[in-house]
């Protein structure tokens, strides 16, 4: 992974989390969006243009890929360079929470 990504993508914004976490699978804009309501009971809703944003920036800097079209939607999946990126953020995830219930001494 070069300095650039890490630099970008690492912490990762909760957006790019969501979408690289909800594309292990292929999916499209719309169905992320949906997901991603659904993960966060609604708390979190992307709007079209973040969304559709950070698709583009993603796929540019390779952490998606564009798989193909469905009925006027395309569909992408993450990329090992994804995954790569969305392991980093789950591993600084953990260390925040084992940090937390540490200093609040409850146990994990």
């Amino acid at each position: 992974m070069d300095a650039h990504i890490r630099k970008v993508y690492v912490p990762m914004t909760e957006t790019g989390f969501y979408i690289l976490l909800c594309l292990q699978e292929p999916n499209h804009g719309y169905g992320i969006v949906q997901r991603v309501e659904e993960l966060t009971g609604g708390e979190i809703r992307l709007t079209p243009g973040t969304m559709y944003g950070s698709l583009s920036k993603m796929e540019k800097d390779g952490l998606i890929h564009f798989v193909r079209a469905e009925e006027k939607r395309k569909l992408y999946c993450i990329t090992d360079l994804g995954k790569e990126v969305l392991g980093l953020e789950l591993k600084r995830i953990q260390r925040l929470y084992q940090t937390a219930m540490e200093v609040s001494g409850r146990e994990q």
